[in-house]
């Protein structure tokens, strides 16, 4: 049986072979608990352990004991903006004027839906939009700051569209205020290069999954010093990972999410050009073989990988149902079984026609230039298929704007 092309590394990438071949004794001849501090068993799971924090670290130009694991980014997200907003209240809970906290409509939901239970709980909340772009700016920020800001969590690249915001600008700014500064950077570690001290960022989340490495694991960065950020646990019981995040630690997992950051660190700046070639390849051809076809999101400030592309007169569910050989997604893959469109397109400012209609192409270590040229084939014939069969279609061939179009209701 063929399968379809892969273009989705943004929701999981595969992971890589020298990251199981690395896994693999963990399962069966080093099992011990890392927290068994009384035998050979118990010190060697926390050697590996060790290790691979020293990996994770090195990725993102922390320091070894400033990661914490977790299960993945949605976990260290919430970590990260329950633990922060929670530690740093002006209020008890229970009364209202808790604090006030920054971040955009077009975060991914693992940032949106904590940051609203915050809502609730009586902390205020900026939800900052971007323009056309899908930029989220430092200027932006400044001028959401208030008195009682605690907290700004903005991402650093967004996962539908690609688009880079101005993160260590943000950061700076936080810093000049004395505001505790998360990012959500799930898509960008392991493809761009993080610094954490440089780009001014306290708190930031990264999965094991987006890199080539295993589901199931992940980390957060926790600044010990200049400031020292504290968190208050959201999980109780044990007091491992410094009392951040307790647990028996996924050993298994966070060897390979180890080995994954190693690879990344070690591979990026090559890889990161090839697919850059790769995602302009798609672009160009798509763009240029047919008629209202948009790239969505800033015109260079975007991820190398991922792409996300709009196709006018077609209809979403359509187009996936003529696509099946190629593997991609219409959103985030948190939100593919809704039908509703692409909450972070329409925050784009896209009617709902045109975030119905649009694609989101992810390429990753093991994408090829001839997977490129499949996907580029199959796209164009089933758009072309489908506006064959479109009257609207029809009447822009024929020079009508159909927006000035009086429909009459019968």
């Amino acid at each position: 049986m063929n399968r379809p092309i892969y273009m989705d590394n943004a929701a999981t990438t595969r992971t890589d072979p020298r990251v199981v071949e690395a896994m693999l004794p963990y399962f069966t001849e080093v099992y011990g608990n890392p927290g068994s501090r009384n035998h050979m068993y118990g010190w060697e799971s926390e050697a590996a352990v060790d290790a691979a924090r020293e990996q994770a670290a090195s990725l993102i130009g922390a320091g070894p004991k400033e990661i914490i694991w977790t299960s993945g980014a949605t976990e260290s997200n919430n970590l990260a903006i329950k633990g922060a907003a929670q530690m740093y209240a002006k209020a008890p809970l229970g009364s209202t004027g808790r604090g006030h906290i920054i971040t955009a409509i077009i975060e991914h939901k693992a940032v949106l839906d904590p940051v609203k239970r915050l809502e609730r709980e009586g902390f205020e909340v900026t939800w900052l939009e971007p323009g056309t772009d899908g930029i989220i700016t430092a200027e932006m920020v400044r001028n959401a700051m208030r008195d009682d800001t605690i907290l700004v969590t903005i991402m650093w690249a967004n996962n539908e569209v690609g688009t880079i915001n101005e993160v260590p600008e943000i950061g700076a700014v936080c810093r000049e205020k004395g505001v505790v500064f998360h990012t959500d950077a799930t898509q960008w570690v392991g493809k761009m290069p993080t610094d954490v001290d440089r780009d001014n960022i306290d708190l930031l989340s990264w999965s094991g999954h987006k890199i080539y490495g295993p589901k199931g694991v992940g980390a957060l960065y926790v600044r010990r010093r200049k400031p020292r950020v504290r968190l208050q646990a959201q999980m109780d019981g044990g007091g491992h990972e410094r009392g951040m995040r307790s647990g028996t630690l996924n050993v298994t997992g966070i060897v390979g999410m180890g080995a994954a950051c190693a690879i990344c660190a070690e591979e990026m700046e090559t890889e990161r050009e090839r697919l850059l070639g790769l995602r302009r390849r798609l672009e160009t051809e798509l763009s240029s073989r047919m008629d209202v076809v948009a790239v969505n999101g800033h015109a260079d400030r975007r991820l190398p990988h991922l792409t996300n592309i709009s196709f006018g007169f077609v209809e979403g569910e359509s187009l996936m149902m003529g696509i099946k050989d190629i593997a991609c997604s219409s959103g985030s893959a948190c939100t593919s079984a809704s039908l509703e469109p692409s909450y972070v397109l329409k925050g784009l400012g896209l009617g709902d026609d045109l975030a119905h209609s649009s694609l989101r192409l992810s390429l990753g270590r093991f994408s090829t230039e001839e997977d490129v040229e499949i996907a580029i084939e199959g796209i164009v014939k089933a758009v072309e298929h489908l506006r064959r069969l479109s009257p609207l279609y029809d009447l822009h061939q024929e020079g009508i704007d159909i927006n000035t179009i009086e429909w009459q209701a019968h």
